[in-house]
């Protein structure tokens, strides 16, 4: 099973990007992919994201691709050869800046480290299943390991999705409002500050005095202060690092 579905370097002014995931359950990548900012970034040409079965890279009549582990341990485990197809079939395409596998015990997932996969050509992402992949895989053929929290999934591939759409959406022109993406929270190491919109007063709760004002200086001001206090409140660890 193949679906072509569109990722970063800029050609005559458009922008390409390519993602391959490669997936024991393509249907669940279907929704994520097809729908918002990822969905306007492949109409748009900006992006392109390939999704391949796993199973179609099998040996096996019955197109298993996880067997029991070494050890006796309980549950199965993904095989190394239909990977290994699979990942050397793309190499032999094209260069990749780097093969993901989607992992509890990778790098913790942040702004800092989608903004740095943002400016890559080609990625890979695996998604994992069951007990696990064959650790040869993650010793010979993954270039890096990320997690998106302390727990554990039944597979990569909602990790693979959220991995996909922060990355997509810093791709220029895949938000309409550029500076909207620049604004996100912890882009600068620092949340997002509070934002409201109409009516200006609702049930006597009102906007702040100062967002009305129209004096942009102070509302910077105003929102840079209100973005540290969240920070230091909040997420006092990320205040921390700046």
């Amino acid at each position: 099973m193949y679906i072509s579905l569109c990722f970063t370097t800029f050609v005559k002014n458009k922008i390409y990007m390519r993602i391959d995931i490669i997936t024991v359950l393509p249907e669940l990548l279907e929704g994520p992919i097809n729908h918002s900012i990822l969905k306007r970034a492949q109409d748009k040409g900006l992006v392109e994201i390939h999704i391949h079965n796993l199973r179609d890279y099998s040996t096996n009549k019955h197109k298993r691709v996880d067997d029991y582990p070494f050890g006796g341990q309980a549950g199965m485990v993904m095989q190394i050869e239909p990977i290994d197809l699979c990942i050397s079939k793309l190499k032999s395409e094209r260069d990749y800046d780097e093969i993901i596998f989607t992992s509890p015990d990778g790098d913790t997932f942040n702004q800092k480290m989608a903004n740095n996969l943002s400016m890559s050509e080609n990625l890979i992402i695996l998604c994992g299943h069951y007990k696990g992949i064959d650790y040869r895989i993650r010793e010979h053929l993954i270039t890096k390991e990320i997690s998106i929290g302390d727990y554990v999934l039944t597979g990569g591939e909602l990790p693979a999705a959220i991995i996909a759409d922060a990355i997509v959406r810093l791709i220029p022109g895949a938000i309409g409002d550029e500076q909207s993406a620049l604004s996100d929270s912890f882009q600068d190491n620092l949340l997002a500050p509070p934002v409201y919109s109409r009516p200006a007063e609702y049930k006597g709760w009102k906007v702040p005095d100062i967002l009305l004002s129209g004096h942009e200086r102070k509302i910077r001001e105003w929102e840079h202060d209100k973005a540290v206090e969240r920070t230091k409140l909040l997420r006092p660890d990320i205040f921390d690092e700046e």
